[in-house]
């Protein structure tokens, strides 16, 4: 799959996610809005080839045409600043 990514907003740190984990912005982890919780996923920033694996622990992201919300830990090995989005491409790798 291939979209938009966007940065969880800082203020979500340590409210529960859908599958009851506090959001912990320093984890690598992301929200999708069918993938199982647990799916493990390779996330590629499409413009510089960065990757990063990370854990699906809640759903979203609910603004159209993205594909993944990204904890900030996340986003940084990605380069994605944190108000910032990118062009991402995903590819489930375990669960």
């Amino acid at each position: 799959e291939t979209g938009l990514a966007a940065v969880y907003n800082h203020r979500l740190n340590g409210h529960k996610t859908a599958n009851g984990e506090r959001y912990d912005a320093n984890r690598l982890t992301a929200a999708h809005k069918t993938l199982p919780f647990g799916t493990v996923v390779k996330v590629t920033n499409v413009k510089n080839q960065k990757m990063v694996t990370v854990r699906i622990n809640d759903r979203g992201p609910t603004q159209a045409g993205r594909i993944l919300d990204l904890s900030t830990a996340a986003a940084q090995e990605l380069g994605i600043k944190p108000t910032a989005m990118a062009e991402v491409s995903t590819e489930v790798v375990g669960k």
